[in-house]
């Protein structure tokens, strides 16, 4: 049995939470709670890092899809970690997401440091000339 964590972390101005493991129905309410906390904490602009990720099923998906409604109801930021060579032979949330036909709803990245390279208050200034 894989266990499954979720560790945490800031970087440039983002929220980091770095899951690894399994997200079913066992464990998404543990992703579920850290999201909660992370907003309950103030911050709106976070990354999830599924790269670690080695199998997720639609309890995981519909957390994934209830973060993203929360993040966007403070008008923040939600972006995934789906690396195309992700954990082992590519990454399984990518391919579950996709095959459900919601991977669209999601700002996807290949990694935390592509992720976070602009500042979040950048994103949500359409101002700047």
């Amino acid at each position: 049995m894989v266990a499954f964590k979720v560790n945490d972390g800031e970087r440039g101005g983002w929220s980091v939470l770095l899951v690894s493991g399994e997200l079913d129905l066992v464990t998404s309410p543990v992703l579920r709670q850290r999201v909660h906390d992370v907003v309950a904490d103030g911050h709106h602009s976070l990354v999830v890092d599924l790269s670690e990720v080695l199998f997720c099923d639609s309890s995981g998906v519909g957390v994934l899809i209830a973060a993203r409604r929360l993040i966007r109801s403070c008008q923040g930021h939600l972006r995934l970690i789906l690396p195309a060579q992700g954990a082992v032979d590519g990454s399984h949330v990518n391919r579950v997401l996709g095959a459900l036909g919601v991977r669209r709803l999601f700002d996807v990245y290949p990694d935390v440091m592509t992720a976070t390279e602009d500042e979040p208050e950048d994103e949500a200034d359409p101002l700047s000339a």
